[in-house]
């Protein structure tokens, strides 16, 4: 399945939502839940919220257990502000109940052998990346970057590659988790300018990065996430990337928006408008960019 449609169909309900038009959006995303056989929990998530926005209470909750089972827990729920008052329904009571059966479907349908490898280079890179913290000065820094940290992240790389051909990207969709792997290519794209410009690992697996993307293995955000710290530090922070790790200049802020929609991400204008409605409603759309960009994504030099 043709997963920039699918990427393409909900930035056009996001720019519905960004204009009030809950109705408008919510059809759109009915759509797409129909149309395909994965749907990323981000999109089960805001639908669940734009539902209610739209007074449809039972779709509403058709989405929110959509939503559990694919991985939405009852704790992130009840942080959910919005969707407190539905706490006293008594349709919350049955999610409650059912809540452990549907986690455990959930559950059965990751692939546990890739996700248990996955976490353990994840806990790994993270333990190798302290050592950066108490390496002092951006030239030692790099030293310990390119002498210590880049040989263990060229392992990490050659296990992805053996995943990659084993069982596909292991992102949401395979191992229900968009954060682990796109940490490791993110440390290993940032480790300095200089090994950045002369790898060769990254680009040897991009091809097959594209084709996850394309395929609904990885979402847009995890794929701006890691490109972006490529794009970044091998320009020498010179320019911007999807807008996250360099806000774009006035001239820039063009080219960042058509890169967005490369990949199929929201552009930065509706990235912004969706702030704006969290804002005015408590809903809460779970943006991707943090912890680089709390707020808004601003021109630089604007004020």
């Amino acid at each position: 399945q043709d997963y920039a449609q699918y990427h393409a169909r909900i930035n056009e309900a996001e720019e519905f939502i960004v204009h009030n038009q809950y109705e408008e959006a919510l059809k759109i995303y009915e759509e797409v839940f129909t149309a395909y056989d994965f749907v990323f929990l981000n999109d089960y998530q805001i639908a669940t919220q734009i539902a209610l926005a739209a007074k449809e209470e039972e779709k509403c909750w058709k989405y929110l257990i959509a939503g559990i089972k694919s991985g939405w827990t009852l704790k992130s729920i009840k942080h959910n502000t919005y969707l407190e008052k539905r706490r006293i329904d008594p349709q919350w009571k049955l999610i409650k109940k059912e809540y452990g059966l549907w986690r455990n479907e959930y559950e059965t349908y990751l692939n546990q052998d890739a996700r248990k490898k996955v976490k353990k280079m994840f806990s790994k890179d993270q333990w190798k990346a302290i050592g950066a913290l108490f390496t002092f000065g951006s030239k030692g820094q790099d030293r310990y970057a390119e002498k210590k940290f880049a040989p263990h992240s060229e392992k990490q790389i050659d296990k992805l590659i053996t995943i990659l051909n084993d069982w596909g990207y292991p992102g949401e969709r395979l191992i229900g988790n968009n954060f682990w792997m796109a940490t490791i290519l993110s440390h290993h794209n940032s480790i300095s300018q200089a090994y950045v410009q002369q790898d060769t690992l990254y680009q040897f697996v991009k091809p097959s990065l594209l084709n996850a993307l394309a395929t609904g293995q990885m979402s847009p955000w995890e794929f701006a996430m890691l490109d972006g710290w490529y794009r970044t530090v091998k320009a020498g922070w010179e320019k911007a990337d999807y807008g996250f790790l360099n806000p774009p200049t006035k001239e820039e802020w063009m080219a960042v928006n058509e890169l967005r929609k490369s990949i199929g991400l929201r552009s930065i204008e509706t990235r912004n408008g969706l702030i704006d409605i969290e804002q005015s409603t408590g809903m809460n759309f779970y943006l991707g960019g943090r912890p680089w960009v709390e707020g808004k994504i601003e021109i630089k030099g604007n004020k």
